[in-house]
């Protein structure tokens, strides 16, 4: 191979690495993203949600955080919001009435369990053609 042949190759490698790199978006690979394409995204318990949404209420930025952790600024939003109706709703005081009124719907339930109790076993026993009590001989 002579001079001219190895610089014309040169060339037309430069200009097809060009061209592919310009056909890409941004270059190339996507500088924001943390994560490949095809990776899997980390799943978050119920610890790790409650520690960023404290580093949210702390004052970190949303967009920072949901970089960090790979995960949307919507979906951050949504773990914030939630964290704080539970908040409210843990924070609520307890209605006297109400637990009066299910204490005495309990006490209703297991009266009418008993009597159905006994009712099925007088059932049983008319079936089987017993006596339904056993009653004292009278003298």
């Amino acid at each position: 191979m002579n001079f001219k042949e190895e610089s014309r190759m040169k060339k037309e490698s430069e200009i097809t690495k060009e061209t592919a790199l310009a056909s890409k978006p941004e270059g190339g690979r996507r500088p924001t993203s943390g994560f490949e394409v095809n990776a899997r995204r980390p799943r978050f318990w119920a610890k790790h949600k409650t520690e960023a949404v404290l580093r949210l209420l702390r004052g970190e930025t949303l967009e920072l955080l949901s970089r960090e952790l790979g995960v949307t600024a919507a979906e951050l939003s949504s773990w914030r919001d939630a964290f704080l109706a539970g908040g409210s709703q843990a924070l609520a005081k307890p209605n006297v009435q109400d637990n009066a009124e299910a204490k005495r719907l309990n006490a209703k339930i297991g009266e009418l369990t008993m009597a159905n109790e006994l009712l099925y076993e007088k059932i049983d026993r008319l079936e089987q053609n017993r006596p339904l009590a056993f009653r004292r001989p009278k003298k």
